[in-house]
């Protein structure tokens, strides 16, 4: 696909570092080279700074804040020759913090925090993902699907024992029965199904209303993705799919998928959604599509800018594809 690596978190180029990871002396070099900074998450947060264009922040080592931080850095690579980490100080607890705003599907509230400078803010991350620029998104992701796996992986999933943060970040390493863990991402397919003029929508509840989306599900064990399309279609939507094909991908840091597209066409219009998985499924035409993204259709709102939906039906409209 011509486009494929202009979805959002994607297509940077960072440099990872990978060969700094497991050497000691050099990572430790790399902390103390006085061009280092440091990416500032809080409760998954990137801390960031400006109107228009949003930056993400980088801090320098020995800021102040970093006091607040729970565990060691996380190297995420390199730029302009010089180590980029990521910090968690999700420990902190904001002044007035009014925790039911947190963790909704749309969450715009903003924390501050006092030792940072004026303008510099936390603010959810898809929120603001198309503000911020393809390196700045990545380094983002990164830093959230990296912290998250820690704080949900800090045992050994082996023997139960509590595992220590080992390779920059990149991996624990379990004392007592020496397991190594890795981080984890799962794989989602997510496809744009198609059948003449018109592709295959649905939406899951407490999405905001009149909200459509691309039907998407998780690859199983022993599972192609191709299977995997034609398999989740099938199960929410009850329609038959035949030629599958790949498109692009997108890493989805809520909490860590990768996110498959693909496209697949139809073989009937057929249409027998399962409750438990979605709320809604229709086929909505070319022109209906249009309509939405540009804000005049009755009663659909496209998938949220940012998300691979959005930039798999804005190809299709565009004839892009191939």
């Amino acid at each position: 696909m011509r486009q494929a690596e202009t979805v959002t978190f994607g297509g940077s180029g960072l440099d990872r570092a990978a060969e700094l990871r497991g050497d000691i002396p050099a990572l430790a070099a790399a902390m103390q080279d006085r061009a280092a900074r440091t990416v500032v998450l809080w409760r998954g947060k990137p801390l960031v700074a400006g109107e228009d264009p949003l930056s993400l922040v980088r801090l320098p080592l020995d800021h102040p804040v970093l006091a607040e931080a729970r565990g060691a850095p996380v190297l995420l690579g390199r730029e302009e020759g010089a180590a980029r980490f990521a910090h968690d100080i999700s420990g902190w607890e904001p002044e007035g913090l009014d925790a039911s705003q947190l963790g909704g599907f749309v969450d715009a509230s903003e924390q501050v925090h006092p030792a940072l400078a004026p303008g510099q803010r936390f603010a959810e991350l898809r929120r603001i993902m198309t503000a911020l620029s393809p390196r700045d998104a990545e380094l983002a992701a990164t830093a959230k699907a990296i912290h998250g796996w820690h704080a949900g992986h800090g045992f050994c999933s082996r023997c139960g024992s509590p595992s220590d943060v080992a390779q920059a970040g990149w991996q624990r390493i379990c004392p007592k029965c020496g397991g190594h863990h890795f981080p984890r991402t799962d794989p989602v397919v997510i496809m744009l199904i198609t059948h003449g003029n018109s592709v295959l929508l649905g939406r899951s509840p407490g999405w905001p209303d009149g909200m459509y989306s691309c039907l998407a599900g998780f690859v199983e064990p022993g599972e192609t993705i191709e299977a995997a399309v034609r398999r989740e279609v099938f199960e929410e939507a009850g329609v038959r799919v035949g030629a599958v094909r790949y498109l692009a991908s997108q890493p989805w840091a809520f909490p860590a998928s990768l996110m498959i597209g693909c496209v697949g066409e139809a073989t009937g219009r057929d249409i027998t959604i399962d409750p438990v998985e979605i709320e809604d499924a229709r086929w909505v035409s070319r022109e209906d599509i249009a309509e939405a993204f540009a804000g005049r259709h009755p009663d659909i709102l496209p998938a949220r800018k940012g998300a691979i939906a959005q930039f798999l039906l804005r190809n299709w409209l565009a004839d892009q594809l191939d």
